[in-house]
């Protein structure tokens, strides 16, 4: 990557543009314009989430209305490399495995450099890798190339995903250390709420481009990539990073650790090697894990345990007519729609909610809660509590979507604002363990329980007191969780170096008179959020209009 940003920076006017030096804030610029900026990011990265629209037209490509079989026995290279019959979606699964294993994977090697570079210039690359991951994939669904789909959007856009997902998370600290929690949790909301937007978008987009002859998916691909780039781009050169010494005025920071918050700084090196670092990874890996099995089997855990009680008919999953079936899974897509709406609007409640009770609390409510609420599942299921059933699970999808938009400042208090970026990166290692966890608990174990002769309607009760249990391990971890020791903080004059390798240096103005500056016109500031908030308001709208058609 760093190779990348120099030959980058080799182009006659990107220096300037691009530079770390460039995005320090001058005097009157508002702050509030920066979780905007973030948005514009996150909403198009979190598409990733929205990517499972694409699977049936594109297990169609070829036969368009009928999938066109591949011979028996064909092997894996095979399929990467046919041109004579369709992809299954199994097979087209494994790009969204390739997002988050990359995501994780992208942010800890890069978070680093992030913040040196600054989060404009991170924000410009993971533009050009998300969107030109896309293109390269609307080329392979042209040539019908599988592998193309695995590099361009999986491997290339899944780097895109990790720099573009952690290129704001230091800034907007730094811009709200009063309120640490809620800046985060704005930006991070979008990441959740990309699918709201880009899903029925894509769908729109694939209806219009759809032929007798095209299931209209690469044409989808090409038009995402544009508009994403433009809001991509336009995110990026939006950040703005606060003068060294900046504080919000008024504002007085903690005198000392007291409440879990240190008003010190631990390098990246330091802080991955303390016992507070692997801690708070497992603290989230096992919380996530919790949460993301539940996400890909949600549609298919309701109908089986609630089957014929969801449209008023006494019968078991496997006596409903096939005409049946497609009414339930109607109200399973509405279920699936609401713990999308739960996830995003968790990141900002639960992350601002921390700022209040601190975060470590914040974490023991997660754990405690959700171990009454994963236990009460079972218990609601029998007794065909559809309401309490689905309620339960919302709430635990609030709290995973929560416990990723509050770990950024969780992080902040213990190890300092400095390099707070890349010991995120590091630590969202944690989400790609448990994007393997949480779906090999959830699946294995129903399929293991249904080949020995389990109910469909019991299968889900075993996993349920399993995952309690994982949350009981997260409560422990998060409980040993204490502020690191005075020997792995920076001393002065580190940090005063690690400043200027940041390309940290004041803008026109001091620190103090930037406090005292006014701020840019609220119409500017309420333009910036109309950009971003109009289509997030479509999205919310458009699936709180399908969940309740799909829930009378």
């Amino acid at each position: 990557m760093s190779d990348a940003a120099g030959v980058l920076e080799g182009v006659p006017g990107t220096v300037g543009l691009l530079s770390k030096e460039r995005t320090i804030a001058a005097p009157g610029f508002n702050r509030w314009l920066v979780p905007p900026a973030a948005l514009a990011i996150h909403l198009c990265i979190g598409m990733a989430y929205g990517f499972s629209v694409f699977w049936l037209p594109l297990s169609h490509a070829i036969g368009i209305n009928k999938s066109v079989e591949c011979p028996a026995g064909m092997s894996i290279v095979g399929a990467m490399f046919t041109t004579t019959c369709d992809w299954k979606i199994s097979m087209l699964g494994w790009m969204f495995t390739l997002f988050f294993v990359f995501l994780g994977s992208a942010a800890a090697i890069w978070g680093g450099w992030l913040e040196h570079a600054g989060p404009r210039k991170a924000g410009f690359v993971a533009a050009i890798c998300w969107c030109g991951g896309l293109l390269i994939s609307a080329v392979g669904v042209y040539v019908h190339q599988l592998w193309m789909l695995w590099v361009g959007s999986g491997v290339i856009g899944g780097i895109g995903l990790g720099l573009g997902y952690i290129s704001p998370v230091s800034t907007l600290i730094k811009w709200f250390p009063d309120r640490r929690g809620m800046a985060t949790g704005m930006a991070i909301m979008g990441f959740g709420g990309g699918a709201m937007i880009g899903a029925p978008l894509s769908v729109i987009l694939m209806s219009h481009f759809r032929t007798s002859t095209e299931v209209g998916v690469w044409q989808t691909f090409v038009c995402l990539a544009v508009i994403y780039f433009v809001f991509m781009v336009g995110g990026a050169f939006g950040y703005r990073v606060p003068p060294a010494g900046w504080k919000p005025a008024g504002w007085t920071p903690p005198a000392s650790s007291k409440g879990m918050i240190t008003t010190r700084n631990v390098d990246l090196a330091t802080a991955t090697r303390t016992k507070q670092f692997w801690l708070i990874w497992w603290v989230l890996c096992l919380n996530v894990t919790a949460g993301i099995g539940i996400i890909g089997m949600a549609s298919p855990m309701l109908q089986e345990v609630f089957a014929g009680k969801l449209i008023g008919v006494a019968a078991k999953f496997n006596e409903l007519t096939p005409a049946q079936k497609v009414q339930i899974a109607g109200i399973a897509a509405g279920f699936t729609g609401l713990l999308s709406l739960f996830n995003i609007g968790g990141r900002f409640v639960w992350a601002s909610v921390s700022d209040y009770i601190g975060r470590k609390n914040t974490y023991y409510t997660f754990f405690l809660l959700g171990i009454v609420l994963y236990a009460s599942a079972p218990w609601s299921g029998h007794l065909g509590h559809v309401a309490l059933f689905v309620g339960a699970f919302c709430v635990i999808l609030s709290m995973y979507g929560g416990s990723f938009s509050t770990v950024p400042a969780y992080l902040a208090d213990i190890f300092g604002t400095q390099m707070v970026g890349a010991i995120h990166g590091r630590l969202l290692t944690a989400w790609s363990a448990a994007g393997i966890f949480g779906p090999v608990i959830v699946n294995y174990l129903r399929e293991y329980q249904l080949e020995h002769g389990v109910p469909r309607a019991q299968v889900y009760d075993i996993t349920a007191y399993i995952l309690c249990g994982i949350l009981v391990l997260g409560f422990i971890c998060n409980w040993l969780v204490k502020p690191v020791d005075e020997s792995k903080y920076m001393s002065e004059a580190q940090l005063e170096a690690e400043r200027r390798a940041g390309h940290e240096k004041a803008a026109a103005g001091s620190a103090a008179a930037y406090a005292d500056a006014k701020p840019i016109s609220k119409g500017v500031v309420l333009a910036a959020w109309l950009v971003v908030g109009i289509p997030l308001i479509w999205g919310v709208t458009e699936t709180l209009g399908k969940a309740a058609a799909l829930f009378k």
